[in-house]
């Protein structure tokens, strides 16, 4: 780790560091991360695709082990929420076949409908050239005949939050363990 966590807090460090280090700031980050969970329109499959993206791009271990449907609990539990009414209550759940398409070749694979390809591709555009991605009309009108505008922005929130908190935590090597 890049920063100093007491040996017996080591097993979880996100949760020391927001009681700990830059507080307010730690706090925001966690809340704004929770209500992602909490609070998106998107159908649970269309959240996993694009949130499993933006880790594989981030590297964080972590959050390319996480399960929405089964972790949530936990996340809740330490950091606020409630499942009631989260994303792992809308929709399928992603089976490992699905997680496995998204980490072995999203583009060619079968696995997702229209709206789910377009909310990886949209998490892939943003982590890797989002100068790009802003300019690529074709992909714009996709999303635009997918998505409602309220959607698109509860998606480009959503992937904004996984990117952040994401590399944060893969920078200060907290995803080295994982306490969900």
């Amino acid at each position: 780790m890049r920063i100093e966590i007491p040996a017996e807090a080591i097993g979880d460090p996100v949760a020391y560091v927001k009681d700990h280090y830059a507080v307010g700031i730690v706090r925001a980050g966690m809340n704004f991360a929770a209500v992602t969970y909490q609070d998106t329109k998107l159908s649970l499959r269309e959240f996993e695709g694009a949130r499993l993206r933006t880790a594989q791009i981030n590297g964080c271990q972590i959050c390319q082990s996480r399960r929405s449907a089964r972790d949530l609990p936990s996340f809740f539990n330490r950091f606020g929420g409630s499942l009631e009414g989260s994303v792992a209550t809308d929709g399928e759940i992603p089976d490992e076949e699905y997680y496995a398409a998204v980490s072995e070749g999203w583009r060619e694979s079968d696995a997702f409908s229209p709206r789910e390809r377009l909310a990886i591709e949209y998490a892939e555009k943003l982590g890797l050239d989002p100068i790009k991605a802003a300019y690529d009309e074709d992909f714009w009108a996709q999303m635009k005949s997918a998505f409602s505008d309220d959607e698109i922005v509860d998606l480009s929130y959503c992937i904004a939050g996984w990117m952040g908190m994401g590399r944060v935590t893969h920078a200060l090597g907290f995803d080295a363990v994982c306490a969900v």
